[in-house]
């Protein structure tokens, strides 16, 4: 009577667990800069609430407005002091000038704590040039811009405020 085979060999089982760790090494950091990106889309997203508010008081005033909170209810002071005005954001603030210039816009900074580590304490830019007709979106300007690989396509100009 012959004998089956039960079971796996001791190199097809060290085939697997090499296998294994060759999808974990490309997959996990591949999932890092996913999460990081998600999180950025927070961000854009509050900076970019604020582009209404703006525009309307520029068109209604011809001028900019002197502070964020008077157009945007997310830029609250009690907000900005306390935890945050999002899950990943810190704060949302004016930028660029804002007055005797046509740039003005809106800055985004993500919380130094729960967030990825690649986009911690970033920021990231959305400023019009025009008036408010065109926006564009980048990272932020200084020394704390996030990386342009955790924002999209979309919001990838080089040239900030």
């Amino acid at each position: 009577m012959r004998q089956v085979q039960r079971g796996f060999t001791l190199i097809e089982l060290m085939i697997v667990i090499a296998i294994i760790g060759v999808l974990a090494a490309i997959a996990i950091p591949t999932y890092q800069d996913y999460l990081a990106r998600s999180q950025m889309s927070e961000g854009i997203e509050l900076a970019g609430g604020s582009k209404n508010g703006i525009t309307e008081f520029y068109q209604n005033n011809g001028r900019w407005p002197a502070n964020l909170a008077s157009v945007y209810a997310t830029a609250s002071p009690t907000l900005i002091a306390g935890t945050g005005v999002g899950r990943y954001v810190q704060s949302v603030a004016l930028i660029g000038g804002c007055g005797a210039t046509l740039t003005c816009g809106t800055q985004s900074a993500m919380k130094a704590a729960g967030v990825n580590n690649n986009i911690t304490q970033k920021t990231v830019d959305i400023w019009t040039t025009d008036g408010g007709n065109t926006w564009k979106c980048g990272p932020g300007a200084g020394g704390t811009g996030v990386d342009v690989r955790y924002l999209p396509y979309s919001c990838r100009d080089p040239a900030g405020p």
